[in-house]
Order: structure tokens, then sequence, then C-alpha cells
């Protein structure tokens, strides 16, 4: 698994502006959110710096969030905080899942923001969506949004740097990926993602952290959602867009 530990402290530079306030990221998820029951069980694994837990404990639901990065589970305990929300964070990648919740736990499981490909390979993707699978109720939903990796392997190897600043607390960044893209589609891959904030003076401080990610095709994430025992009910894939979001329930 892949820390984010450097990241995580400018994290919100990653965050687009429709989704940095807490409701507004939960709101992206209206036409799931819909299904649940009052007071629903929430899991947000892969939480990020909170957005999405705080904008969901909002909204009344009993959620928890999760994250392989102690830096991550600190910023959202602060969020939530900040916020008056309600949520239980702790420090847990996805293979620990099963350690820390009882089975059949949760109405709702949220992997999101591009993190399955985190997990190392066929073999770590598969125990990462087992464990998801167990903590989710019969009728629980999993819902997940990943990179169209189809589309990320095309372009090969390259570096992308944004064409205008970013403003976050008042201060402006640029933010760079750099990819690098494995002959095959087994092999580990990585991605470099650095954010160079620029201070009143034009001085530039860079962050940046290297990550590993194992991508993989949709056909295969279906067929791997499958053998844990879950069936794709909704999906937005399409091989020409960035990213999709993909609704598995429990069978």
């Amino acid at each position: 698994m892949t820390d984010y530990d450097v990241l995580a402290e400018v994290y919100e530079w990653l965050i687009s502006d429709a989704k940095l306030p807490p409701a507004d990221f939960a709101a992206s998820f209206d036409d799931v959110l819909s299904l649940l029951p009052p007071n629903a069980h929430v899991l947000d694994c892969s939480c990020g710096t909170g957005q999405l837990a705080v904008g969901l404990a909002g909204r009344g639901m009993q959620v928890v969030a999760t994250d392989a990065s102690e830096a991550m589970v600190r910023r959202t305990a602060e969020l939530s905080e900040e916020f008056g929300a309600s949520v239980r964070a702790v420090r847990a990648n996805w293979e620990e899942l099963p350690d820390h919740f009882v089975d059949d736990t949760f109405d709702m499981v949220f992997c999101v923001g591009n993190s399955l490909h985190h997990a190392a390979g066929t073999t770590g993707r598969s125990a990462a969506l087992e464990s998801m699978s167990r903590l989710l109720r019969p009728g629980g939903r999993l819902v997940l949004t990943s990179r169209t990796w189809e589309l990320v392997r095309s372009r090969g190897s390259r570096l992308d740097i944004s064409n205008q600043l970013v403003r976050r607390n008042g201060r402006d960044a640029v933010v760079i990926y750099r990819w690098d893209i494995a002959p095959h589609w087994e092999d580990e891959h990585h991605i470099e993602i650095a954010i160079a904030q620029v201070d009143a003076t034009g001085s530039v401080q860079v962050r940046s952290e290297l990550l590993s990610c194992w991508p993989y095709q949709y056909e295969q994430l279906n067929a791997d959602l499958h053998r844990v025992g879950l069936r794709t009910e909704a999906s937005t894939f399409n091989l020409e867009a960035e990213n999709y979001m993909l609704v598995a329930s429990k069978e």
C-alpha cells in the first residue's frame, strides 16, 4: 500500500473545487445515497482528508472513515472536529478492515478517489475487495470510483503539468503528475505527484510523493467483484472518459 503521508499535508490541492466542501462532495453521490435507509451505517475506506466522510455524517449517517495513512486519518479527525461531525476515524488498510469491524456491518461502503489501484496486483486487489464485501450487509452496496486505466495506459509515460494555478487557504500551487507506465498491465506502475506552492514573494515550495499502482481493466474489475460476491448494478464506464463510478451490490 501507498501511505500518502507527504501529500496528506497538501492534499486539498488535489481535490476539485466542486468537492472540497464536505456537503458538496456528499451531494455528488446523491443518486446512490437515496438508496440508503435512515440512519444508515456507512464506511468510507481510503477516506483521504475526510471531505466525503464529514459530508455523509452531516446528513445524519453513522460514518466510519479508514485510511492506510496515519496522516490522512489525523486530517479526517481534524476536519470532523471543525465541522462538528460525528465520524469515527481509524487507521487501517483494506486487508485489516475485518480486524476492526464485524462482518455485515455497513449498508454502504465507499472506495473513491481512485484508490483501488494502490492494492498490489491481482492478489492485493482481490483481498481488498473481499474485505469490503465482508463488511457489507446482504443487499448493501459498494460505491467505487476509478481512473479509466485503458485510457491512461494508451497515453504512455508522460509529464502532466496543470495549466492553471489552484488556490487553497490563500496560497497558489501548480499540480504536476509524472506517469511511469510499465510495459504490461500486471507490472507495478508509478505516479509521482508534486504540488509546487507559490507564496506572495514568488518563492516555491515543492512537496512530492512517488506512488506505486497496479492498474486493471474494467472487465477484470467486474470479474474481481463477482468473485467476492458483488454484482455490478450500475456503472458510468466509458473508454473515452477519465474516470468512472461503479456501484456493486452484495448478493
